[in-house]
């Protein structure tokens, strides 16, 4: 039975809420069956569900439209009521249920495209992703000597005319693994900032998405797009490795990008968790960027003793133990079982903290009026 509408009352500290039936109708019938009902029949009730989440179903005598016209003011007064110590922890239930669910979301998301099997079906369900959220995507093919690849490129709105931001990860995997977190776990990322910024678009600047081909095969696809030359952001933002961890890894260059490190630095102290800039980072999809001397900028979210390990690694040092991710990547260990979408999802609420007001800081200056 569908729920019409729910209101909370601070004084029953219980939540008021209304169901019917689809198949109710207006008229003395309806009337007749809405008195003979008993609980659980096809009927209009009122359901009384404690905080601690026991529910009662009452058969309800009082007519409909007083009935809906007592949970309509029901709901004003909720809304209009001020936040209380009975009304936080209420609150904070939806804001877990919320959360939880986009984890469930960005997991489904992840262990569909590390299912897919080889790079076109991963490429397949990203499409399938993009078709579902109703945004308008196109294949780029490239050749690159004897290797065709093939990007894919989507709108996902903003004010038009305003600058774009670009955001991208890479689709593809290597032969080893099921590439769950490399980078699978990238792309879902990608695909779970684009859900947001196209429910609420940026103020300045329009947004656009990408899964670049052949990143494994030396950083391809990307290489491809900028090499093209059409389409210039005015800021790429990577992602690649996104699969757990409580620190959010942050390459950015030493000039350029610091309004963009401040928000990054704010963001992830209020979600709580770690962050580490710098230009030290493995390379991934926004060299090819870097070096065209377009502005780029890649996040990874690992554990905090991760960095300084995965650069020793990289610098051809031997650390006393290797990062996990160093042990996951490239091997029959990267599945889905090593990704931690509640961690995952606590890093894309970071980063889309620090894009919304590195936004809000590229407003253009105000000037002085004629007065007029």
């Amino acid at each position: 039975m569908p729920v019409l509408t729910s209101a909370w009352s601070s004084t029953m500290k219980t939540r008021i809420v209304i169901l019917f039936s689809r198949q109710f109708s207006q008229g003395p019938e309806a009337t007749r069956h809405l008195r003979g009902a008993q609980p659980g029949q096809d009927q209009w009730t009122i359901a009384l569900a404690a905080r601690l989440g026991t529910l009662r179903v009452f058969p309800t005598r009082i007519r409909p439209m007083r009935l809906v016209t007592t949970a309509i003011a029901a709901l004003l007064v909720a809304a209009c009521a001020p936040t209380t110590e009975a009304t936080r922890p209420n609150a904070d239930a939806n804001a877990a249920v919320a959360a939880s669910s986009q984890a469930a979301q960005w997991l489904g998301d992840v262990r569909a495209i590390s299912d897919a099997g080889e790079n076109a079906q991963r490429r397949a369900v990203i499409a399938q992703r993009m078709d579902a959220m109703g945004i308008t995507w196109h294949k780029a093919t490239f050749q690159d000597g004897k290797r065709q690849g093939e990007n894919l490129i989507a709108d996902v709105g903003g004010p038009e005319g305003a600058p774009l931001l670009l955001i991208g990860a890479h689709s593809d995997r290597v032969e080893k693994g099921k590439g769950a977190t490399d980078n699978a776990s990238g792309s879902g990322t990608v695909l779970a900032l684009a859900r947001r910024l196209q429910a609420q678009p940026l103020q300045h600047h329009r947004v656009a998405i990408a899964f670049w081909d052949l990143e494994e095969a030396g950083l391809l696809g990307s290489k491809a797009f900028v090499t093209d030359g059409k389409t210039r952001p005015a800021l790429y933002v990577n992602f690649d490795v996104f699969g757990w961890g409580d620190t959010l890894w942050m390459m950015a260059p030493a000039q350029g990008q610091s309004a963009l490190v401040d928000s990054s630095r704010a963001a992830t102290r209020a979600v709580g968790i770690g962050f580490s800039p710098g230009e030290q980072y493995p390379p991934t999809d926004h060299l090819p960027f870097i070096r065209a001397g377009w502005p780029a900028v890649s996040y990874s979210l690992v554990g905090a003793d991760e960095v300084k390990l995965v650069l020793e690694a990289y610098a051809g040092k031997k650390p006393s133990a290797p990062a996990k991710v160093m042990t996951v990547i490239h091997s029959d260990a990267d599945t889905i079982d090593q990704v931690d979408a509640a961690a995952a999802i606590r890093g894309v609420d970071a980063v889309e903290q620090a894009l919304r007001s590195w936004d809000a800081s590229s407003a253009p200056a105000k000037t002085s009026g004629s007065g007029q």
